[in-house]
């Protein structure tokens, strides 16, 4: 174990506080994440989302004029506010239960029992430590209980769950828990294949990496079942 794990640990344990009430001070720059839920304030929805976006578009004007640009600019002039309605309606609007996709289950009238898979559904995130953009592809399977869903809401799942900053570990387990609750089974995979801009455009600038998370519950756990998803996955498709 390294030190700083150690001592976080001991941090944790001596004053028995959980890791949300610590600083990132304390916590320290690693890639910590917190928990599988996203680390909403008690109070995060007081506030409508017209009061959100004044608010947000006050401030991010004081950081614009902070970095010396021109708020009387006609290029510039509009961009708090933009940001802030982007912010809202757009990329972090997955941090508002009211976005939730509605789910319509169907019966398993067929009969399938074998594993549907949906894959390459692309996703824009955003990295909740830098707050630039990820983005890459995700792909998810399920076997029936019983029940069915729509294709394109498996699409809708993975797109609520990026639409707010994330980690990629965290929109894993998110996506594949949702399914889980939703379908009644634990037969379900999710696997994610992503860039990350806090890797590309800042730091290392490593433009060539990507980054691999994965779930597997229940049946996906078994390696024959495992192995199957997975040559789905890579399965040439031609339409």
């Amino acid at each position: 174990m390294k030190m700083k794990e150690i001592l976080l640990n001991t941090l944790l344990k001596d004053k028995k506080i959980s890791l949300d009430k610590l600083s990132p001070g304390e916590i320290g720059n690693e890639h910590i994440s917190t928990g599988e839920e996203t680390p909403l304030k008690e109070n995060a929805f007081d506030m409508n989302d017209e009061e959100k976006i004044k608010n947000i578009e006050f401030h991010f004007s004081k950081i614009i004029e902070t970095l010396g640009l021109d708020l009387n600019d006609d290029s510039i002039k509009g961009t708090a506010n933009r940001v802030a309605k982007m912010y809202v309606n757009e990329i972090f609007s997955g941090l508002n239960p009211k976005n939730k996709p509605k789910i319509t289950l169907f019966d398993n009238k067929y009969k399938y029992g074998q594993m549907l898979v949906e894959k390459e559904i692309t996703f824009y995130s955003n990295c909740e430590h830098h707050f630039v953009p990820i983005y890459g592809k995700a792909h998810v399977a399920y076997i029936s209980s019983g029940k069915v869903i729509g294709l394109s809401k498996l699409n809708r799942i993975v797109h609520y769950f990026s639409k707010r900053p994330q980690v990629q570990e965290r929109l894993t387990v998110q996506i594949a828990k949702e399914l889980q609750h939703i379908l009644q089974t634990p037969d379900v995979a999710v696997l994610i294949d992503a860039k990350h801009f806090c890797v590309s455009s800042r730091g290392i600038q490593d433009h060539n990496s990507a980054t691999v998370t994965s779930y597997y519950g229940g049946a996906f756990e078994n390696e024959s079942t495992k192995k199957e998803f997975l040559s789905y996955i890579q399965l040439a498709t031609k339409y």
